[in-house]
């Protein structure tokens, strides 16, 4: 009797701490989505506020910029100034002016040169911080 007996409690245990952890994992999953959906939404406005990145697929600065964003970067008004950019791109850079890459560009013509943290960005375009 008392093994059968302690058999059942490791099984309720085990199905106790599996039933927490699926309900962690659960509210974890929630919380990126709500955080993804939030930067989804900061890009989205940045690019409704008229602000542009210039960038170069070479720049190590870039890269790091467009980490900030994830997947949500695809949102962002982006243009390459690379060798390698489309004409109308390269064209694009020389108009604005891009001597430096990452450079931001408001609506209001403003200009933020290098990296840019999310927080100087929402400052400049008045953009909810995700």
């Amino acid at each position: 009797m008392h093994a059968s007996g302690q058999r059942c409690r490791s099984a309720v245990g085990s199905v106790c701490f599996l039933s927490i952890a699926l309900f962690f994992l659960a509210g974890m999953a929630a919380a990126q989505q709500s955080q993804r959906e939030k930067m989804d939404a900061f890009a989205k406005c940045l690019t409704s506020k008229k602000a542009t990145m210039y960038g170069s697929s070479l720049c190590p600065h870039c890269k790091d910029q467009r980490k900030m964003f994830g997947d949500s970067f695809k949102y962002i008004h982006y243009v390459e100034c690379s060798p390698f950019a489309m004409p109308q791109d390269t064209a694009a850079c020389k108009f604005a002016g891009i001597r430096f890459v990452p450079t931001w560009i408001f609506g209001n013509g403003d200009r933020l040169v290098g990296i840019q943290s999310l927080k100087q960005l929402s400052d400049k375009t008045g953009c909810t911080l995700p």
